[in-house]
């Protein structure tokens, strides 16, 4: 057996990414299998990069959302594509799988497995599947192996109101409470402010529709084609928000005491994303300039039963400390906006030098974050969160960002359900 090569430790570089328009869920993209949103996603970011397909080593997809028909949505596009030989895998971690997508292609780049990853992630809220009662499931399945009397014996016994399918719930199975109840919480405990909340929000649109009005959010979508005719447009951002409507607006969580509202929540979305990793000594051999480096990333996770969205403070110290960086040296910094009320209490915690030496086990302080390096193009709020999509959003949004700005480092971040946590540092490529 001939010998094998020595695994050379080449950096990852990112060269490119796009994502279809983010959509109000039920919307333009409602009617779009997530697979085939998947599909159209790689296939036109691929195209625009001019990336082989005989070059593709590996697939990496998430969804948080499942697709009963198809569970491993990463095979699905290998196979949509006629990439027979490319395996692919699907991850789930919550609202930060798109950046548990990137660090998993990462990881087959760093350990030799492969030289060029596909990788992202899909959500269609819209097409989200409906169960029914066991009893129900159960019923259904033995009258399959019935005929004539027995079979009408069998459905006669269900009771109409069980056929009605089980709504729905965005909600933590070991708490019993929603992301929303459960950023209540931390409303409470932080003592955030309503009117800091909704100036948040309406800063996230102001952002955003600027961003979309100079073109910097039209060279990250790719056009999707739907029954209803061609959609390359998200249609959450607002270009104008009434402060005064905004304030008025009634709590959605804690209707007695609550101050979380629709307009400081992220909205229920469609959507997918998409980025493209190589070896650094392949992107150099197929002729790619990185558009940015992975440096590090952390993924860590809490007791949910208190202050479950600290995602935010609980992943970013140690994705800079792997990356050799400070919090001070990212001229982009980009948080995903679950709720405006999670971003506002994760920030304050970058500066508590307390929670960050007992809690975390820091030196210091993380620090203030600049509020102008801040989700400078708007956030989540703004362009919705199709939860497995959005970790690829912010990637290209923060690649984008460095080479707008002239920056060096971004680090991005999601908190997640279950009381996890992402962060991620990109470099600014060659």
């Amino acid at each position: 057996m001939a010998a094998k090569k020595p695994l050379k430790r080449d950096r990852i570089a990112l060269v490119g990414g796009k994502r279809t328009p983010f959509t109000k869920s039920w919307s333009t993209l409602g009617d779009v299998d997530p697979v085939q949103l998947s599909t159209q996603c790689v296939r036109e970011t691929l195209f625009s990069l001019d990336v082989p397909l005989d070059a593709i080593d590996h697939i990496i997809w998430g969804t948080v959302v499942s697709v009963p028909r198809s569970p491993n949505v990463a095979r699905e596009i290998a196979l949509d594509l006629n990439l027979y030989d490319v395996p692919g895998v699907t991850v789930s971690r919550a609202c930060a799988t798109g950046f548990d997508a990137v660090a998993y292609a990462s990881r087959l780049i760093m350990t030799g497995e492969a030289d060029v990853v596909v990788a992202g992630g899909v959500d269609v809220v819209s097409a989200a599947p409906v169960p029914h009662k066991k009893d129900v499931i159960d019923t259904l399945q033995k009258a399959q192996k019935q005929k004539g009397f027995n079979l009408v014996k069998t459905i006669a016994g269900v009771n109409p109101k069980d056929l009605f399918p089980s709504a729905p719930s965005i909600s933590e199975r070991y708490t019993g409470k929603t992301m929303g109840e459960h950023a209540e919480d931390m409303v409470k405990y932080f003592d955030l402010p309503r009117a800091e909340q909704d100036a948040m929000a309406l800063d996230s649109h102001r952002k955003a529709a600027a961003a979309r009005e100079a073109g910097h959010v039209d060279d990250q979508i790719v056009t999707v084609l739907t029954k209803g005719g061609p959609v390359s447009k998200d249609n959450l951002i607002r270009e104008e928000m009434d402060p005064d409507k905004v304030a008025s607006l009634r709590p959605v969580f804690d209707r007695t005491n609550g101050t979380i509202t629709a307009a400081t929540s992220s909205p229920l979305t469609d959507g997918a994303s998409c980025v493209v990793l190589m070896r650094a000594s392949k992107a150099k051999e197929l002729g790619f300039t990185p558009r940015a480096w992975v440096e590090s990333w952390h993924f860590p996770a809490v007791d949910p039963r208190e202050n479950m969205l600290l995602g935010n403070v609980t992943s970013v110290p140690f994705a800079l400390q792997k990356a050799g960086i400070t919090l001070e040296q990212c001229d982009v910094v980009e948080i995903h906006e679950a709720f405006a009320a999670q971003v506002l209490a994760n920030l304050r915690c970058f500066e508590d030098e307390d929670y960050c030496k007992n809690t975390l086990g820091l030196d210091e302080a993380l620090g203030a974050v600049d509020p102008d390096k801040l989700n400078m193009w708007g956030g989540s709020i703004a362009y919705g969160h199709p939860f497995a999509a959005t970790g690829g959003r912010i990637l290209i949004n923060a690649m984008h960002l460095l080479e707008h700005v002239d920056g060096e480092y971004a680090i991005t971040t999601a908190c997640a359900a279950g009381g996890l946590g992402a962060a991620m540092v990109l470099r600014r490529g060659a």
